[in-house]
């Protein structure tokens, strides 16, 4: 990727993580086992090869262009998704009982160390960032953030749910744009994501004191 392109996909997941805060929560994308199976193959090459509909009928057999009438941005989105969906299935058997250190979880299983995937979420997030995509890029970012409170186990609701969701849309697209440039370091990484989630947790507290309020002992750090 281009410094241009790295520039304007930063500049996009910015804007998508501000936009968190006015949108609603997007329709589920359509789901169905040929389609991840035609998502995993097409993943595993597109760093190299990019997302298209020639890629994607190379890999998946000529008429698997039908599965994703929306071309490469319906392509992109759907296996962002699919990575939520195993991200949650992952984290089913956490026994941690922080909420804290479960979200902390949930980031590093939804950012794994693979090459293949870093790659090709790097030429995804790039398709997301034209202005052909729609909206898809935010789209994807409120479904993934939902996603990891969902993995986390976070029973929230009201206010507490929407303002949990902004607080972690942040440390979300921050810890998202570290990954695709520099996350092949997974030590280097989970300690980018512990001070993310250690300031949180400096600001819910400084919050707590202006407001006169007594801080937790152990406040959740989103």
């Amino acid at each position: 990727m281009t410094t241009t392109g790295w520039g304007r996909v930063e500049q996009a997941v910015s804007l998508a993580v501000a936009g968190l805060a006015t949108g609603s929560m997007p329709f589920p994308v359509e789901r169905d086992a040929v389609r991840d199976t035609a998502l995993r193959k097409l993943a595993a090459v597109a760093g190299q090869r990019g997302w298209s509909v020639q890629v994607l009928r190379d890999v998946a057999g000529p008429e698997a262009d039908l599965l994703f009438p929306g071309g490469p941005v319906e392509m992109v989105e759907a296996w962002s998704d699919l990575c939520d969906r195993e991200m949650v299935v992952a984290m089913q058997e956490t026994a941690e009982p922080r909420l804290s250190q479960r979200v902390r979880q949930a980031l590093l299983l939804r950012l794994p160390v693979d090459q293949a995937m870093r790659a090709g979420a790097r030429s995804g997030f790039a398709t997301l960032a034209t202005p052909c995509a729609r909206g898809a890029l935010r789209r994807s970012l409120m479904r993934t953030v939902n996603a990891i409170w969902q993995a986390a186990q976070d029973e929230s609701s009201g206010m507490t749910y929407v303002t949990k969701r902004l607080t972690l849309g942040a440390v979300y697209g921050t810890t998202l744009l570290y990954w695709l440039a520099r996350g092949q370091d997974e030590a280097a990484l989970a300690a980018f994501i512990d001070r993310r989630l250690a300031g949180v947790l400096r600001l819910g507290q400084l919050r707590a004191r202006l407001s006169g309020r007594k801080a937790p002992v152990h406040p959740a750090p989103v």
